[in-house]
């Protein structure tokens, strides 16, 4: 394996995000990286220009899939090592690309590795809980993972199911005796969603935990999920309310009795 990196970028209708990652990739890695590729789909708030600015491809994606765009990432890259961002993402570590060419040009069975972000990939990664172990949380996630384009070229990405493609694919890689790693490569996940969204990426999940970890959803669940998320509702308006009350009591004590200034 040949120690070139492209980057690919899934972006829709993230200009301001997409810039921040486009100029820490060209500022602090442009050594790294052979090659940046941004898979647009269909933004319509500047993307375009930004990516036109810092020299990166663009590659218009117009039905979207998860599984699609892995596939097209893949097709559209130059390189063997391919790492994955959302624009939303970006790395932190000075050293990011280079743990993970590394991790590669050392072990030929290596399909991905999943780079470090939150609690739980500290949490595995220093516990050294492998994939195999634990196939949801030490295996890829397609923000912040590589893997590795000549593996995929024997198993390409599922293209029709809901989400938890980068899941789906490790399980079948794991199964043909490749393997997936972390690497201490760390990047920062910075969203916020919105309701919306949150609702989106709800019903995806539950979709893809029936289909993919046979997780079995029944009417007892539902409603228990909905009295839960009813008494969390009224629990935190409660606690709210009452530190409003009493960050007001203090400022009236404050004004009335205020310390001597230094």
């Amino acid at each position: 394996m040949n120690s070139k990196v492209s980057v690919v970028i899934r972006n829709k209708n993230q200009s301001g995000a997409l810039e921040f990652l486009l100029k820490n990739l060209n500022e602090r890695y442009k050594e790294d990286i052979d090659e940046i590729i941004v898979i647009d789909n269909l933004s319509v708030d500047g993307s375009t220009n930004i990516i036109q600015k810092y020299g990166a491809k663009l590659v218009t994606i117009e039905k979207f899939s998860y599984g699609g765009s892995a596939n097209l990432a893949a097709e559209c890259s130059s390189n063997s090592i391919i790492v994955v961002f959302s624009a939303h993402a970006y790395p932190v570590s000075h050293d990011f690309f280079k743990q993970i060419v590394h991790l590669f040009r050392k072990n030929e069975k290596l399909a991905g590795l999943r780079c470090l972000h939150n609690p739980n990939d500290y949490r595995n990664y220093i516990n050294r809980i492998s994939s195999k172990e634990d196939p949801n949380k030490s295996s890829l996630i397609f923000c912040g993972s590589a893997f590795n384009k000549k593996v995929w070229e024997l198993h390409r990405f599922k293209e029709d199911i809901k989400t938890f493609e980068d899941k789906e694919w490790s399980l079948r890689v794991l199964k043909e005796g490749f393997e997936i790693e972390f690497s201490p490569s760390i990047f920062c996940y910075d969203l916020n969603r919105t309701k919306q969204q949150n609702f989106f990426r709800f019903k995806n999940e539950i979709i893809g935990s029936y289909q993919l970890w046979h997780r079995e959803f029944n009417y007892r669940w539902a409603l228990k999920a909905l009295l839960g998320s009813i008494f969390f509702i009224f629990k935190n308006a409660i606690m709210d309310l009452f530190y409003a009350f009493k960050r007001f009591l203090f400022m009236l004590n404050f004004i009335s009795d205020k310390p001597q200034k230094f």
